[in-house]
């Protein structure tokens, strides 16, 4: 999701981390790129305000006080495919494959470069998740999906998915008569 400010298309991102001068900073600095920002000291914060501003990107500490990151990434994981870089001073491999098997979008440790971070979401951001919006809606004999309200209706009943579970359903129906690897799925 984008929001406008002046005029103009901005992404939202959300950073969670405890240490008050680093979310200062990078907030700054995202800020002076244009993007929407918000912050969270905490976990539990952080899972609520992902919830009201709906951010396009969160940068995420592994280390915060009561729900730590990586819990929090598994929370978010089960309702959204929100991107996440983690942004940590947790330096060690099993940490980075942790996080990323959770699945988090991209991993930095700390101290970084601004400069690298700011680089990095670009990247993210450009990517897009798949599911262009002004897609049309896929009609099968019992099954019907929008992309553009990502609802999907089983012989005319409401079928509550996931975002995840939603992009997985769409690009194997655009696909049905090819089998997708399980990379392909990823991608």
């Amino acid at each position: 999701m984008q929001g406008y400010e002046n005029g103009l298309m901005s992404y939202r991102i959300l950073i969670v981390d405890d240490e008050e001068t680093l979310l200062h900073n990078v907030q700054a600095y995202l800020e002076k790129d244009g993007y929407l920002t918000r912050t969270a000291r905490d976990g539990s914060s952080g899972l609520h305000t992902t919830r009201t501003f709906k951010p396009d990107l969160i940068v995420l500490d592994i280390m915060l006080p009561g729900m730590d990151g990586l819990e929090v990434l598994r929370k978010l994981r089960k309702e959204s495919d929100v991107y996440v870089l983690m942004l940590t001073a947790k330096t060690d491999e099993i940490d980075k494959v942790l996080g990323l098997t959770l699945g988090a979008d991209d991993y930095m440790t700390k101290p970084f470069s601004p400069r690298e971070l700011t680089a990095r979401i670009k990247a993210i951001l450009r990517r897009g998740r798949g599911i262009e919006q002004d897609d049309a809606p896929l009609i099968f004999e019992r099954l019907r999906m929008d992309p553009d309200t990502r609802q999907v209706w089983k012989s005319e009943q409401s079928v509550d998915l996931t975002p995840i579970e939603f992009d997985l359903l769409y690009a194997m129906a655009q696909n049905h008569r090819r089998v997708l690897s399980r990379e392909q799925l990823i991608e």
